[in-house]
């Protein structure tokens, strides 16, 4: 099978030298394993360049209120730089703002702000979300021959992240006259609860479905532990996002046939780099793409894959 991916793969060269920066990286929530991995960058790259990584966000990652407030609580202190995956792409860009205004340079990452990087926020870091969302749904479309029913059980409104893989998706999906898209309109919410509750209250229309697609971890495991729960595990094609232990667990069993996996220790570790070269008076790029790569039982452990997700 070719290896579908958007990348690069490979980690930037670091300064040499270290100044002691204090940068503050907030992620959308703390508790998914994808956060933990992209800490786990942040605080490689802080190490690295000698710069204190102070790691804080919302518990869950419908808390805008948390997560504006977190913000400000760092454009008060006074860090040096602030990393940050905004949870909404509208609320989060007063925020900005101020820690602009306050000469503190925002590298936004994972999910976009409205703006433009270079001007309104110092960088971009992430994953190319819609190609990430396009790879999903040429997966879909080949475990179904091109045809059938398939749902589509968004994340949230207001992520730019996962909306802009659903839009992938769905124009893969229009290529594809023999498919049909028998929902769209319905949203996991921000854990893998309400993804399994989302999931349940629409398993009529599952079990009508042929292919299944999820943009995220929360609601990909939501939707296995509904499947699970209804004897369907294993019996849809299904292509979900993300690669925590248990979404591998479920890919080595068969309940799901593709994960589309980004590189969040990458991310962490580029969103770092990027606050801390440019504090130190280096050229950063406005929009660095950390890459994803599409995981199948089949390749799971070529060196392709094991280089973004690990062996």
């Amino acid at each position: 099978m070719k290896l579908l991916r958007c990348l690069p793969l490979a980690l930037a060269p670091l300064i040499a030298f270290a100044a002691g920066e204090k940068i503050a990286v907030i992620p959308k929530g703390t508790t998914h394993s994808f956060w933990k991995s992209v800490e786990s960058g942040a605080k490689q790259a802080g190490a690295e360049l000698g710069a204190e990584i102070i790691w804080k966000g919302p518990l869950k990652e419908d808390d805008r209120a948390q997560q504006i407030a977190v913000v400000q609580q760092f454009v008060s202190s006074g860090v040096n730089a602030i990393v940050l995956a905004p949870l909404d792409d509208t609320a989060l860009r007063g925020p900005v703002k101020s820690a602009a205004e306050r000469n503190i340079p925002v590298v936004i990452f994972d999910s976009a702000l409205k703006g433009e990087p270079g001007k309104d926020f110092l960088s971009y870091v992430a994953t190319n979300n819609t190609r990430g969302g396009e790879i999903g749904g040429e997966e879909l479309a080949r475990l179904l021959g091109g045809k059938g029913k398939v749902v589509l059980l968004r994340y949230a409104e207001g992520s730019a992240s996962t909306g802009e893989r659903e839009a992938g998706f769905m124009s893969v999906m229009k290529k594809h006259p023999g498919i049909t898209v028998i929902v769209d309109n319905r949203y996991a919410g921000p854990t893998i609860s309400s993804a399994q509750d989302a999931s349940m209250n629409l398993i009529d229309k599952v079990r009508e479905a042929d292919g299944i697609f999820c943009p995220n971890e929360s609601s990909t495991q939501g939707m296995i532990l509904a499947l699970r729960q209804t004897g369907l595990a294993g019996k849809k094609k299904f292509v979900g996002f993300d690669t925590s232990a248990f979404l591998l667990g479920a890919l080595a069993k068969g309940d799901v046939q593709g994960l589309v996996a980004q590189n969040p220790v990458r991310m962490g570790y580029l969103g770092v780099v990027t606050a801390v070269k440019h504090l130190r008076g280096e050229k950063v790029e406005t929009v660095v793409d950390t890459g994803c790569v599409l995981v199948t039982k089949e390749n799971r452990h070529t060196p392709e894959v094991e280089a973004v997700i690990g062996k």
